[in-house]
């Protein structure tokens, strides 16, 4: 493995673990929110008016697809669009393309 294999190797684990644990963290806040929401609202909320907990249940089920959309979200920090795919000659043709390295025929 050449040095940038290496390079692009150790960027591609500090670049995930960074994000996921932000995107992962915001995830669990929403759903957690999400959860509780529901379960107050069918748990003693109702005791005093469904109208209440059917509301609560309405922004719960708001908050779900927003979750989903946060927990996806690639921020303006992240670069996902150069990071290797594995598979070495589509690397090279997308490098090629980027301008990254140049073809010597």
């Amino acid at each position: 493995m050449g040095r940038g294999a290496a390079l692009r190797a150790v960027r591609a684990r500090f670049y995930a673990g960074g994000m996921y644990a932000r995107r992962r963290r915001a995830y669990f806040l929403l759903m957690g929110g999400c959860l509780f929401l529901f379960v107050s609202a069918w748990s003693f909320v109702r005791l005093w008016s469904v109208e209440a907990a059917v509301a609560m249940c309405v922004v719960a089920m708001v908050i779900l697809p927003v979750a989903a959309m946060v927990a996806n979200r690639r921020g303006p920090d992240d670069r996902w669009w150069d990071d290797p795919s594995g598979d070495p000659k589509s690397d090279e043709w997308w490098d090629e393309l980027d301008g990254k390295r140049r073809r010597e025929d």
